[in-house]
């Protein structure tokens, strides 16, 4: 009699990732030949600039080869803390307050499991975080685990995907632990202006003195350095008197072209941001311990000597987003936010909900457009619904590659989209 696995219940009801999911499907499709153009993964074509490759090999040959401290080592954590305190204004922020993980997805994770107390172990009721959406397909699943309760506010293409301060103030209760904030947007594109991150601010300030004591921010600024709308980007940690309720999370894979790396980080502001970082360390030291000990040279060598490669590229995402705004707001039928930051478009796609391919596909979702779109059309998006929302009438469109091939991409859908009956 053969032995039956048993899974956790908690495992178990999680859902694969979508992205990894077309791309790893777009990648098989090519690897049999097929001509598919993919515009799946969130990842940069650029390669990683030479001086941070040089530090990384320094440090290995030299032996940097052994444990460090769980949250890193003190004069990477002094960099990033430097960087936070002069670009981001974040105050108080020493590297007393600075985590660093094993990108930014595990900074995440532990994170929201240091702030989110599961009902089931506590007698406390179930903690509320509060998302607008469609939101990075990881941050639903990652509160569920730590046994959270996701409000989600929702948005529109209409209102560039962005959450007003009175719905968020609408979405918060007494149960309101978090809010998680995400400017420049995975996956729609835009960003909130400063003044609409104050006036949020405003709100949760509020609510921390009235119905919700312990209400915190998680501000998600990995894609800040890319921006290229006359958006300037504002971290909203730089609040003074929200500065000790603001958590800030970045890393290095998108600005810097090192998505392989696996560097991520938190900084947070005074005593609350002790206790914070401390808690990162303990669950951290439970699982991961420190990232690749020969690495840390390399993000001190890409906050300091990278600023040029770092301008580079966001220059050419500037031009790819002119293109590729171009080209969708000149589809018929396919309305879309204007994209502002990150390398991403999230169109809507629902008015070619019920129509047939020429295969006999009939389209009746975003997965089914995708899923459509590959088979025939050779082209690999990203369907919404995981995303949240209004996220199942739309698309993601990673722009993280050529011009050329952002134009051979349009011109295949728009071929795509003529055949249907």
């Amino acid at each position: 009699m053969s032995f039956m696995l048993a899974v956790s219940q908690r495992v178990q009801a999680l859902t694969p990732s979508v992205t990894v999911a077309f791309m790893n499907r777009a990648k098989s499709m090519q690897r049999a030949g097929k001509d598919v153009l993919s515009f799946a993964a969130g990842e940069p074509d650029f390669d990683t600039p030479q001086v941070v490759k040089d530090a990384a090999i320094k440090a290995l040959l030299a032996g940097q080869t052994k444990y460090m401290p769980t949250l890193g080592d003190p004069d990477t954590r002094a960099v990033i803390a430097k960087k936070l305190t002069d670009e981001n204004g974040l105050p108080g922020c020493t590297p007393e307050h600075i985590t660093i993980g094993a990108g930014g997805k595990h900074s995440l994770f532990v994170a929201i499991h240091c702030l989110i107390d599961d009902p089931h172990a506590t007698a406390k009721p179930q903690q509320e975080v509060v998302l607008p959406v469609p939101a990075w397909v990881s941050y639903a699943p990652i509160v569920e685990l730590a046994g959270g309760k996701i409000v989600e506010v929702p948005t529109t293409v209409e209102s560039g995907f962005k959450a007003t301060a009175a719905q968020i103030k609408a979405a918060i209760t007494p149960r309101t632990r978090l809010v998680i904030l995400n400017s420049p947007s995975n996956p729609c594109g835009t960003m909130y202006s400063p003044d609409e991150l104050r006036a949020i601010a405003a709100v949760v300030l509020e609510a921390s003195r009235t119905i919700a004591p312990d209400i915190t921010i998680l501000s998600d600024e990995l894609y800040e350095k890319i921006v290229y709308a006359g958006i300037a980007h504002f971290s909203i940690g730089s609040i003074p008197e929200l500065a000790e309720r603001t958590i800030t999370l970045n890393g290095l894979s998108k600005a810097y072209g090192m998505t392989g790396w696996r560097i991520g980080y938190t900084g947070s502001s005074g005593d609350f941001g002790l206790r914070f970082t401390q808690a990162m360390a303990t669950l951290q030291g439970q699982m991961s311990t420190n990232i690749t000990s020969f690495t840390y040279p390399a993000i001190r060598a890409a906050l300091t000597q990278c600023a040029g490669d770092v301008e580079r590229m966001r220059l050419a995402f500037a031009s790819r987003a002119e293109v590729m705004n171009r080209r969708l707001n000149a589809v018929p039928g396919m309305r879309c936010a204007k994209a502002t930051g990150a390398f991403y478009a999230f169109p809507k796609v629902s008015g070619f909900f019920g129509r047939t391919t020429p295969d006999g596909r009939r389209i009746e979702s975003a997965m089914s457009f995708c899923e459509a779109l590959l088979e025939e059309g050779l082209v690999a998006f990203v369907p919404g619904e995981d995303f949240g929302g209004c996220g199942r009438e739309h698309v993601r469109i990673s722009f993280a590659c050529g011009e050329e091939q952002i134009n051979r991409g349009i011109d295949r859908l728009e071929k795509f989209l003529a055949g249907l009956r």
